[in-house]
């Protein structure tokens, strides 16, 4: 449930918290960083537990399901883009519901962002993929303020998420989301979000900056975190199973256009609510499959793979997170031993 608002530098324990368990979302970084600034082996390290990564698991949302379905596109999109996956039709998707945290292992009531990876697919062989968190703003304006984010909730210096505060200000918007929006008992209640800003290209060759929401059909049900502590390490899951299992889910996908002058290279600030926005068509979830031997497992869900009539913007998040994305998918395939397993020898 939503907690009473409270002096922000008064809240540094609720931060290292959230960053210790979750690293909150996205794991940044990119090739074009200069080595001796950030690169994607400092930004992984930095994501790591104090006990170590989970092996075999994804170096960031680690914990997370498979889903598959359908992307039915309603032809709306095809006025801001000509990727073929607007144009009228149902596309097949792959998905991963999961929980901003690099342990695997973590319990759902540890940690606060949910997130949502999808992979859909036109019959000409492009895919378009994307990775969204149900977050309204990133925690900060850039990929070097994230890995310094990820430093202050590790250090011992009870001043370090002070001063990490005073240099990035705009966490002071994330942070009130985090103390103020309510807790979600169902992957199935959460709007998820792009953050980032892409290019859409019609079929005149204009582009338009956008992002992109999924809205959920279910309501939202809230719950407080120790309410949902009682429900076991592993409701989400389960519940979206169970769910799933009686009935489709549906989520309505809304791009969102900017005017001009609006922040799009910087995913901490959001649009203003008057912002042209068209529903393009709506994503359902018709099947759950655990991830071990799921058809999520082994996608990487890479910002920068694109369907043509989709383009990267000036945003430089999801070029690093491409970067970041590559290193931790190299690791945990080279882990593929370490992968638990059940005591019959097969993966959980």
């Amino acid at each position: 449930m939503p907690e009473p608002r409270r002096n922000p530098l008064g809240s540094l324990v609720l931060i290292a918290a959230v960053v210790g368990v979750g690293a909150i979302a996205f794991a940044y970084t990119a090739g074009w960083l200069s080595p001796d600034r950030l690169t994607p082996g400092k930004l992984l390290a930095g994501l790591a537990p104090a006990n170590g990564p989970s092996l075999g698991h994804r170096r960031n949302h680690a914990k997370g399901i498979c889903f598959t379905g359908e992307f039915d596109a309603n032809g709306a999109g095809s006025e801001l883009s000509k990727a073929e996956v607007f144009a009228r039709g149902q596309y097949p998707m792959v998905g991963r519901f999961n929980l901003a945290t690099a342990d695997a292992n973590a319990p759902d009531a540890t940690v606060r962002v949910h997130g949502l990876g999808i992979q859909i697919s036109a019959p000409g062989g492009q895919e378009w993929r994307s990775a969204m968190i149900d977050a309204p703003v990133f925690p900060v304006a850039t990929p070097e303020g994230f890995y310094a984010l990820l430093l202050a909730g590790k250090s011992k210096d009870p001043e370090a998420m002070k001063t990490f505060i005073g240099a990035h200000p705009e966490f002071m918007g994330f942070l009130d989301w985090v103390k103020s929006a309510p807790w979600s008992s169902s992957y199935a209640q959460d709007r998820f979000n792009s953050l980032n800003s892409f290019m859409f290209v019609d079929n005149s060759g204009a582009a338009h900056t956008v992002r992109w929401s999924l809205l959920p059909a279910a309501q939202l049900v809230p719950i407080s975190p120790d309410d949902l502590a009682k429900k076991g390490p592993d409701y989400l899951e389960q519940e979206i199973a169970q769910r799933v299992s009686s009935a489709p889910q549906k989520w309505t996908m809304t791009v969102t256009v900017a005017n001009p002058g609006d922040p799009t290279a910087d995913p901490s600030k959001a649009w203003a609510p008057d912002r042209r926005t068209v529903e393009v068509g709506t994503m359902i979830v018709q099947k759950i499959e655990a991830e071990a031997d799921g058809p999520c497992r082994e996608i990487n869900f890479d910002p920068t793979v694109l369907p043509n009539g989709i383009q990267v913007s000036d945003d430089p998040f999801p070029a690093a997170r491409s970067s970041a994305y590559r290193a931790s998918y190299d690791l945990r395939t080279a882990e593929a031993k370490d992968y638990p397993t059940t005591a019959t020898g097969t993966k959980p």
